[in-house]
């Protein structure tokens, strides 16, 4: 009988917790807001990775819409080094997820100019240089035509940089530092060529095959005993291959055929020939999951991480399964299905792959 009034004190603080709890929601939920803005604006991503090369995924998809994969974008991390591959629509937003500062980019590299690799390059040169206050544009690196790409952003967003420095003022938004300069290469041979060089960190351009898109181009980055190589938009090359031999990692788009042709069946019930057309014409033109598996076997990498995935795949039991495929009979080492927030860490003076998410 004792513990009757036990449970009715107990009952009655609670309520009273509660009640103050709910007086009281909107300062509580301030006081977290503002200790959760401070520890995140005092941070940048970087201090607690440990020396090596460090891989995630900003956008593991395609121009289709997928609510788990945006457009593609790679960001790479050497040291102290921030590096961007492409940037799709989701660039800028999920680099600030993932806890990092896009202000603190210090290059960006193109694989090629479709749309859904440089629809997030305006707002990702934007935010950083807004965000780190430089007083010199990011250098973006690409093939030939990049000069193009680049000057219409600075155009379309010349009145945008008008506003804001007459906002914040030049200290403050240096218009010195707006935009981005241009980096062109051009390749004389079938080899690779070094586009970037910072002390330990080196990134080498590959010519790859996706007619009609040409010039078309993978990465290799290098960083003190650790090789990422990022395949591009490519069909089985062997440019690949050769360029992907040894490396840590190999990132590599990938297109299930089977999965495409649900939807082409699909358009035609719809009476869309023109999307019909054009969902004949895109298989054509990218990787296979097993083509990418049989890529990594050839090169004896490490890790095969799929990204620019087509089509998209909704979280539905087994369709990812579906999409690979036979890519796991061909290739016997990890393979991954990316998504947006994919985060691999290749630290230095060893051969780990360590394999987590930011968000």
């Amino acid at each position: 009988m004792r513990l009757k009034p036990f449970l009715l004190t107990a009952a009655a603080l609670l309520a009273l917790v509660g009640c103050a709890l709910y007086i009281w929601r909107v300062e509580l939920a301030l006081a977290l807001a503002s200790q959760v803005a401070t520890r995140h604006l005092g941070q940048t991503g970087l201090e607690s990775l440990p020396d090596g090369l460090h891989v995630g995924l900003c956008g593991a998809g395609s121009p289709f819409p997928d609510e788990r994969r945006a457009g593609p974008c790679t960001l790479l991390i050497a040291g102290p080094h921030m590096l961007v591959f492409d940037a799709g629509n989701g660039a800028n937003r999920n680099i600030t997820k993932m806890g990092f500062q896009t202000g603190r980019i210090d290059a960006v590299f193109l694989t090629h100019f479709h749309s859904d690799h440089i629809d997030g390059l305006g707002e990702l040169l934007l935010q950083r240089h807004v965000q780190g206050g430089h007083d010199h544009p990011v250098p973006v690196h690409g093939p030939a035509g990049v000069e193009q790409v680049v000057q219409g952003l600075r155009q379309a967003y010349a009145q945008d940089l008008a506003y804001r420095v007459a906002h914040h003022g030049e200290a403050i938004v240096p218009s010195a530092g707006f935009g981005a300069r241009p980096q062109p290469f051009r390749f004389t041979g079938p080899s690779a060529i070094p586009v970037y060089r910072e002390g330990d960190l080196q990134v080498h351009a590959f010519e790859v095959l996706h007619a009609p898109v040409h010039p078309a181009v993978g990465y290799r980055i290098s960083y003190k005993g650790r090789t990422v190589v990022i395949s591009g938009d490519t069909v089985r090359s062997d440019t690949v291959v050769r360029e992907a031999a040894g490396a840590d990692l190999l990132l590599h788009d990938a297109l299930s055929p089977r999965l495409v042709q649900v939807l082409q069946r699909a358009a035609q019930h719809a009476q869309r020939p023109k999307l019909v057309k054009i969902l004949s014409d895109i298989q054509d033109y990218h990787a296979t999951p097993e083509d990418a598996a049989e890529t990594a076997r050839q090169a004896q990498v490490g890790f095969l991480l799929l990204h620019h995935i087509v089509p998209p795949l909704p979280p539905l039991p087994g369709l990812e399964k579906a999409f690979l495929g036979q890519a796991g009979a061909i290739f016997d080492g990890p393979i991954q299905v990316g998504r947006d927030g994919d985060f691999l860490s290749l630290p230095t003076g060893s051969k780990a792959i360590l394999s987590g998410r930011r968000f």
